[in-house]
């Protein structure tokens, strides 16, 4: 299947806009013919059914939380990036789409970024008309600060706050539809399968999280806004629910699913505590804008911090990228912390951990200052630590964030299944093989409130969509399997709990599939979870039953999906002779131990194509033409 990336001509700052000219329209009136189906209620999910209501379609809504402003997009703390130039410090379009493309080590498509970048500006305007209260200056002008792989200032924020506040915005404009009746909503459903009639996406299964109830839905067209799959690996910074079912679902029915092995480790998060941990907590990137990291120079050193002099700590980021200092990106900051634990200088009881330092600014600033720009996140800090990080500096690790792999889509976000389009992080487009600090907010509000609008329209103008009914044979036979395998789930009847198994997958991934690879650990990797994945279907106990609420029946299904899903991540790490990004092999570094990419032979978009049960899927790549960008070893020093 050759992959047509739908890539608009002319010069790359002129194409969004001839794009848009170019797509056919819908008069007001017809608009109001067609239904959509919009699965998620996140920053994406959220501002697309609404977007897609004011405009006149008819939009079915659906999210697994009792409410759509629990989605996932509330957990966002740092920011939003947006290229305002409201500092005047020489920030542009172009150059927040060369940061970006850059910070992703060059794997993402030009068009794609430089459009995100164009409409950044739009967002904000959009999201300050809907009443967000970004954090101003004194004389009332919105506020900025600095993120990991920039050196300008372009991270619109509130507090530490800021996906909430910009979800409570998308959620007042979607409740704005309910209450008008233009959007449908159901909560507390989960899709458990996608349906297709004639090769179009025309419907979706879903199962009632309170009654049980396997129900199935029509639509003209299903838009994916689910998130990522981070919670693959167990721990992370995910939400218990966050999952991989209905992108792996799409991915079974012929959504291409592209370089699934990109997955971005944060390097900020507050260590791992204990074996019977089920999430780790984020610290907010903002902090590294003033917090300094550092270790004891001398490994094996478990003095206490205050007890440790300045000639005797290590302020490695500093020491070795003097230019963005602890503002590189998370890949650089990750992969250096734990290079700097692995030589035994890590501190705390694991020696799992580095010093995030704020006396320096506290010293300079005053207390009330520091405060003023991070007060929440320090009383997190304490919350969770037992520890008062104005007086003892905070203790990180990087642990498992975000997923820049997702489900292949075009220009126009639309997957390789005709009427199936994919927003925000569950697709792959805009972040190549790292995302920079306050992007994914930028690219789920880009998505729901300026792409899609635009392009689904174009192919409905396009496209023969007759009439169907969920009594049709192809919703019928779904939702019979999706029956099937919820009841196997409960007959297996074994003595391992669905978690037990998921935390063995996660520390599978995480030592042989994580921040550091090779060929012999992911080879491993790849037998261990088809031996897991075997025991999981014959051991697994899932008790209670199918038609009430049952969260180990709904873990388990995840988690099923999980097993299947993770070798698809290790045959793509596999396959991929380079290390770019978050993707570290060790066989592929350069003399100083950063990542070494392999231009010549992969600048390219992993796209992989389900090729049935316990056959191997099948490659595909779409080329990444860079014609605006130099593509250069990145450099922070």
């Amino acid at each position: 299947m050759h992959l047509d990336a739908k890539i608009p001509g002319g010069p790359l700052a002129e194409k969004w806009d001839r794009h848009k000219f170019e797509l056919k329209l819908i008069n007001p009136a017809n608009k109001r013919k067609f239904e959509i189906i919009v699965v998620g209620t996140g920053l994406a999910g959220g501002s697309a059914a609404a977007s897609l209501a004011e405009l006149g379609y008819n939009v079915k809504s659906y999210c697994i939380q009792d409410t759509p402003r629990r989605a996932h997009s509330i957990a966002a703390q740092g920011g939003i990036n947006a290229s305002k130039n409201y500092q005047n410090d020489a920030d542009s379009d172009r150059r927040l789409f060369y940061d970006t493309i850059k910070g992703g080590d060059f794997r993402a498509r030009e068009a794609n970024v430089y459009r995100l970048a164009q409409v950044s500006g739009n967002i904000i305007d959009q999201c300050v008309a809907q009443g967000v209260p970004f954090a101003r200056e004194y004389g009332g002008l919105l506020a900025n600060r600095s993120f990991g792989g920039a050196q300008v200032s372009r991270t619109f924020y509130a507090r530490g706050q800021t996906g909430q506040q910009l979800l409570l915005g998308a959620y007042s404009a979607l409740s704005r539809q309910i209450a008008a009746g233009k959007v449908q909503m159901f909560t507390r459903r989960e899709m458990v399968d996608l349906v297709l009639v004639g090769g179009q996406a025309r419907g979706i299964v879903v199962r009632n999280l309170i009654t049980g109830d396997i129900e199935t839905h029509t639509g003209d067209a299903v838009v994916l806004c689910t998130g990522g799959y981070a919670n693959v690996f167990f721990l992370s910074t995910n939400a218990m629910a966050c999952n991989v079912t209905a992108s792996y679902r799409a991915y079974m029915k012929g959504a291409m699913f592209a370089n699934p092995c990109f997955t971005q480790i944060h390097p900020t998060c507050i260590p791992v505590h204990g074996t019977y941990q089920s999430k780790l907590t984020l610290m907010s990137e903002s902090l590294r804008n003033d917090g300094r990291v550092w270790v004891p120079k001398t490994a094996g050193d478990k003095r206490s911090p205050d007890q440790i002099p300045e000639t005797e700590r290590d302020y490695f980021l500093e020491r070795k990228y003097p230019s963005f200092g602890n503002l590189v990106p998370r890949d650089v900051a990750s992969r250096n912390a734990k290079e700097q634990c692995d030589q035994g200088k890590g501190v705390g009881e694991t020696g799992l951990a580095v010093y995030l330092d704020f006396r320096d600014a506290i010293n300079r600033d005053g207390k009330d200052v520091i405060a003023q720009k991070y007060g929440n996140l320090f009383q997190m800090y304490e919350k969770i630590t037992a520890d008062n990080p104005y007086e003892k500096p905070m203790m990180i690790y990087p642990a498992v964030h975000y997923a820049m792999g997702g489900l292949w889509v075009d220009y126009n976000l639309m997957s390789t299944i005709p009427g199936l389009f994919v927003l925000g992080e569950a697709n792959f487009s805009d972040h190549g093989a790292n995302r920079l600090g306050a992007s994914a907010l930028m690219q789920g509000l880009a998505d729901g409130y300026f792409v899609i609008p635009y392009t689904i329209g174009g192919y409905f103008a396009g496209a023969k969509l007759p009439k169907v009914s969920a009594d049709q044979t192809e919703f019928t036979i779904a939702a019979k399997e999706a029956d099937i395998r919820t009841k196997r789930l409960l007959s297996i009847n074994g003595k391992r709990t669905v978690d037990d198994i998921h935390r063995e997958l996660g520390n599978i991934l995480w030592n042989y599939c994580g921040m550091a690879r090779n060929d012999a650990g992911l080879t491993k990797a790849r037998t261990l979870i088809q031996s897991l994945r075997s025991e999981f279907w014959e051991n697994v106990r899932v008790p209670g039953s199918d038609k009430d609420i049952n969260q180990s029946l709904e873990r388990a299904g995840r988690v099923a999906d999980f097993l299947e899903f993770s070798e698809l991540m290790v045959v793509d790490a596999l396959t991929r002779r380079e290390s770019c990004g978050g993707h570290f092999n060790e066989a592929f570094q350069t003399e100083e131990n950063e990542a070494r990419r392999d231009d010549e032979n992969f600048c390219h978009v992993a796209a992989w194509e389900y090729a049935g049960e316990g056959k191997d899927p099948v490659f595909h790549k779409e080329p990444l033409v860079f014609e605006n960008v130099k593509l250069t070893q990145r450099s922070y020093k």
